[in-house]
């Protein structure tokens, strides 16, 4: 089950937003004018929040109308700021917009919630606070003791609704990020007290990243077991174990930790292998509420729209990373430095059987940096099974994204990509160990773009040892990426620390001392102090405020220097030391090559259309918007017409261009002429794919 859908639907229901308006005005807590006017209007909350909920749910797409009308729903504070609204949906749709005005709905119902009856609420999240750099359990054990909140309340209500139901001997809770941790504590604290015989576990991200060094006896107060990394086999050993009559003494877990003696152990001690990832199965989603997940659109960024709006298949095509070696990474840990790729077969088999399943055919695959040779196997292979499927996924911009790969990708379904462009400075890419310059970033994200496929750029800033001068150097291919329009979307994060990555593993190494703490329960972000003593955080607001701007086409002309207050700096801001030029020109450096021998050519146009002439032949190519006719001599016309249908997706046998070329010259000159020729170029455009 999933407990968060679930309390949301509960809470933002009529008879839900009844109850809280009712609770807060019986505890007296509507103090701010924003609250008030919330609190005024409740009664055109309670009147239309059932069809909003359907409408994000996508049951109900008429009401979009009346929606954009905006005279319909009730609007609080974050309907404020909307200036951007005409540029942002303008004549892209009116579903989008009216997501977008009822996602702010929420949003203001989130914060009178906020406000007036637990402060710990957000509609994706709880408590978060608690779960953030918790180096000791202390203050997250407080908490536990604590009253119950009104959403605890909510929350447990149905939790045991399903435990009555199932009288389960475990129960297992994934918390993957800090704003899960304190309800995964609160039901498992219900579970021990109501129902002391149920063994509980956790895992999950936090629990992945985080509780590596747990070694605080009174977690197990809560829970019997913690488990880390892929959780097939600790989980079937788990099983094994509840429906035993062992002692915990006497079991083989497998990476688990628990409390003996009132001390904690990790017991990894099953010599069972992990399972292959090819040997697992494809996820079943039987039991979820499929149909009630809501859509939202919170910010008006393309990219944000995918991560909320619409609800995508998850899988993923490798486990880990196959580069493996970015510095800020956490990549001693499983889940990114053990690698191993699915065949592209099994892969779309499991796409396949959700797709039966879910009747969705979106796919997200969550990877760290999909591989592009396993990225080109599977958009073949969708193209083989005829499926039609919508994608995307997370990248490396690196130079196997040839434009022939962004077409293939493009063919079989593939609409984004996001990718880490990090600090867009050479020398801290490579101090990073990115393994791109910003000139192959330009040319890579040119390829996709070109092809239809948007792209969204990670951005970093505050990396060790960087400088006044190469943050704003960074803004600077940041706006000329967006102003050549190869990127469509971005966003700066600032540098974090954390415990498990080759920095905060070798702090001395990059210039950076770490502010150490004892460590019982949580152990993944590390404050610091860095030697070049800037204070990055200076930084935030100009660059988040360019980037919108950028993002929105406009402002390309405004001097650097004026997106930062100059309050904020000791010093003037440099101008940046980088060419106006220096994208374009790096976009301009591309050069068409000869494919290598052993390159594969694979065919994805349409079957030509052939009539023959006297001593000529006409090949007609259809595209999905075009129409090219290529009149050859009868001999060269036939010979090409037979190589397309050999190199055809579908075929048996992967042609290669060494192939394409012994048979070419066997009869004719070098293949050069032929292949950079008018008619060759027309061929490429309507399907003809190197790879």
């Amino acid at each position: 089950m999933d407990l968060g859908i679930e309390v949301i639907l509960a809470l933002f229901s009529k008879k839900g937003l009844q109850d809280i308006f009712d609770f807060a005005e019986h505890q007296q807590s509507i103090e701010s004018e924003n609250a008030k006017r919330i609190f005024a209007l409740q009664g055109k909350y309670i009147h239309t929040i059932d069809s909003v909920i359907s409408f994000l749910q996508g049951h109900n797409p008429t009401l979009a109308r009346q929606i954009c009308t905006e005279n319909y729903l009730p609007e609080a504070s974050r309907f404020i700021e909307n200036d951007y609204m005409e540029w942002a949906f303008g004549n892209m749709g009116m579903a989008d917009k009216a997501k977008h005005l009822a996602t702010l709905y929420i949003e203001d119902l989130t914060d009178f919630i906020q406000e007036s009856v637990d402060a710990n609420f957000g509609v994706s999240r709880y408590a978060e606070q608690l779960g953030k750099s918790a180096n000791s359990f202390d203050e997250l054990h407080e908490e536990l003791r604590s009253e119950l909140s009104y959403i605890d309340k909510i929350s447990l209500g149905i939790l045991a609704q399903q435990v009555a139901e199932h009288q389960p001997k475990l129960v297992c809770i994934s918390a993957p990020f800090p704003g899960n941790l304190f309800s995964a504590f609160r039901c498992a604290q219900y579970i021990k007290e109501a129902y002391p015989s149920i063994k509980i576990a956790m895992g999950g991200g936090f629990a992945n990243t985080e509780l590596r060094s747990l070694n605080e006896p009174k977690v197990f107060d809560y829970f019997d077991f913690i488990t880390l990394d892929d959780g097939e086999l600790p989980i079937e050993l788990l099983h094994s174990f509840v429906t035993s009559n062992s002692e915990t003494k006497d079991f083989l877990f497998k990476r688990t930790f628990l409390r003996e003696s009132d001390k904690v152990l990790y017991n990894n001690f099953s010599l069972r292998k992990d399972y292959k990832q090819a040997e697992l199965g494809t996820p079943d989603y039987s039991d979820l509420l499929l149909t009630h997940y809501i859509s939202v659109i919170e910010v008006a960024n393309p990219m944000h729209s995918l991560w909320s709006d619409g609800r995508w298949n998850k899988l993923t095509m490798a486990h880990g990373c196959y580069w493996g070696k970015c510095t800020f990474c956490d990549i001693s840990l499983d889940y990114i430095g053990q690698y191993e790729p699915i065949a592209a077969s099994i892969l779309v088999d499991r796409m396949e059987a959700i797709l039966a399943q879910t009747n969705e055919r979106g796919f997200h695959f969550v990877d760290e940096a999909a591989p592009p040779a396993l990225m080109r196997e599977v958009a073949l292979e969708i193209l083989k099974r005829n499926l039609d499927v919508t994608w995307w996924t997370n990248i490396r911009f690196e130079k196997n994204f040839t434009r022939d790969l962004c077409v293939l990708l493009k063919a079989s379904g593939c609409i984004a990509v996001s990718g880490g462009l990090e600090v867009a400075s050479n020398r801290l890419l490579k101090l990073i160990d990115k393994g791109v310059t910003v000139e192959q970033v330009a040319q890579v994200t040119r390829h996709f773009t070109e092809t239809g496929i948007m792209v969204h750029a990670y951005l970093m800033y505050g990396y060790p040892t960087q400088t006044v001068q190469e943050t704003i150097d960074s803004l600077e291919m940041v706006r000329q990426l967006f102003e050549a329009e190869v990127i469509q979307s971005g966003f700066w994060h600032q540098f974090a620390l954390t415990a498990h990555s080759p920095v905060g593993l070798n702090p001395d190494a990059y210039g950076i001392t770490p502010h150490l703490e004892k460590i019982s329960f949580a152990n993944n972000d590390v404050q610091f102090t860095d030697s070049t003593g800037i204070n990055h955080n200076a930084f935030s607001f100009g660059l988040k405020k360019s980037l919108y701007n950028y993002m929105h086409g406009i402002c390309f002309d405004t001097p650097l220097r004026e997106w930062f207050d100059a309050e904020e700096f000791e010093f003037d801001l440099p101008a940046t030391t980088i060419p106006a030029d220096f994208i374009l020109k790096s976009l301009n450096s591309e050069e068409e090559k000869i494919p290598r021998l052993t390159d594969k050519l694979v065919w994805i146009g349409n079957a030509p259309a052939v009539e023959n002439g006297e001593d000529f032949i006409a090949i007609t190519l259809h595209s999905k918007k075009a129409t090219e006719t290529l009149e050859l001599d009868t001999e060269l016309g036939e010979w090409l017409v037979s190589w397309l249908s050999a190199m055809h997706y579908s075929a048996q046998k992967i042609t290669t261009f060494k192939q394409l070329k012994d048979s070419f010259e066997k009869d004719y000159d070098d293949i050069e002429a032929l292949w950079f020729s008018e008619e060759m170029d027309v061929v490429r455009d309507m399907g003809l794919l190197v790879l």
